[in-house]
């Protein structure tokens, strides 16, 4: 950030944390911060955490945001206000968009949700703020290469079409055990929602819907075998922007081999429940433990043939591990999730870009190659 600006933080779990010392260590002009929670003295130690943990001067306070209505202390601050960081579950997405268009604030999100983020896309379409969706890792990042792997693939082979784009992402702990082969280094809320929500892919140039989990494969990246499997959120609206030009695309998730053969087992127990998703999660918390060791393994790919018949591919490939910022110690879920968000925070306070952008309409080299992303990731 080249200038003040006042940024408030909806949530105050590990992304928010991780995305405010982001902001507090790496912006040229040091914001003031706001955090907001339903859980007053959970946003106060996040601000106090934040303070505590960067080098250079900040201002991060906290607000309570309930779970419904607006506070008095809200209609001050979003008077105030330049943006609105949502770090929320994406169920509360819509309604934080909302405050965001009623207030004049520009906003930016994490989630992977589908149906909650049509529901922003219509209610942003006329705002004079920009709404920057999806813009974390996988949905975000990930999406980003992906797309821009595609574009520069048409440049230099001067073809406008190609066979496959694929790009996957797993957050993994170092080491894995059975029967699972898994730790939780992120919401497991957010893991048996992926695993179970219809994901979109384009087949045969054609956007399609595709249940998770139903395109098992191996794949070695870096002398190391990992299983992938389809699912929901992490394709963004690429099958959209590419429809037509792509003939295969997917996300899919990167596990640790056997933990997608213990998933199915566990699925297969639940097959009649009413509530499959809150049924997966208790019984996956129930045995798998929460991790702090993690590293981030993505992998994007584009393949097809070039102006003269030859068939062509090209793979970006990147291990990510936790990283120290400031005073703190940042897992490597914080790091690669915060910092796309903190990047688009910059984009949207340093443009004049209003309404809904998606991650399609992104530039991927100035957005891959921006401060706070290349920090984490390293340049493209």
């Amino acid at each position: 950030m080249k200038k003040h600006h006042n940024i408030i933080i909806a949530g105050a779990g590990g992304i928010a944390e991780a995305v405010g010392l982001l902001l507090a260590e790496w912006s040229e002009v040091h914001p003031t911060l706001f955090i907001g929670d339903r859980i007053p003295e959970k946003a106060k130690k996040v601000a106090q955490w934040i303070m505590d943990g960067t080098t250079k001067p900040c201002s991060a306070q906290h607000f309570y945001l309930p779970e419904e209505g607006i506070t008095d202390e809200m209609k001050v601050l979003f008077d105030e206000g330049d943006i609105i960081l949502d770090c929320l579950p994406g169920s509360q997405a819509p309604r934080i968009a909302q405050f965001a268009k009623d207030f004049h604030l520009h906003y930016a999100n994490l989630t992977e949700y589908v149906a909650e983020t049509d529901a922003i896309i219509e209610l942003a379409k006329d705002a004079k703020t920009g709404f920057i969706l999806q813009t974390g890792l996988a949905p975000g990042y990930i999406d980003l290469l992906a797309h821009g792997l595609f574009q520069q693939f048409c440049k230099d082979f001067d073809v406008d079409k190609v066979d496959k784009l694929e790009f996957k992402v797993g957050a993994l702990t170092d080491h894995a055990v059975a029967p699972h082969f898994y730790g939780f280094t992120w919401s497991p809320v957010g893991v048996a929602t992926e695993y179970l929500k219809d994901t979109i892919v384009l087949r045969d140039f054609k956007k399609t819907t595709l249940p998770s989990l139903s395109e098992r494969a191996s794949i070695i990246i870096g002398g190391i075998t990992y299983e992938e499997d389809l699912t929901s959120g992490g394709a963004a609206d690429l099958p959209d922007a590419l429809s037509g030009k792509v003939g295969s695309l997917d996300y899919k998730t990167l596990r640790h081999p056997g933990h997608y053969s213990w998933i199915d087992k566990q699925l297969t127990a639940l097959s009649n429940s009413p509530d499959r998703i809150k049924d997966l999660q208790d019984k996956m918390e129930k045995v798998i433990p929460h991790i702090e060791d993690d590293q981030i393994v993505l992998y994007a790919s584009v393949e097809g043939k070039d102006v003269s018949g030859v068939l062509r591919r090209r793979e970006i490939a990147k291990l990510i591990f936790p990283q120290k910022v400031g005073n703190h110690q940042l897992r490597a879920i914080q790091t690669t999730t915060a910092a796309p968000l903190a990047q688009a925070a910059q984009l949207l306070l340093e443009s004049s870009q209003s309404g809904v952008i998606l991650q399609s309409h992104i530039n991927p080299s100035a957005f891959l190659n921006g401060d706070f992303v290349v920090n984490v990731y390293g340049k493209v």
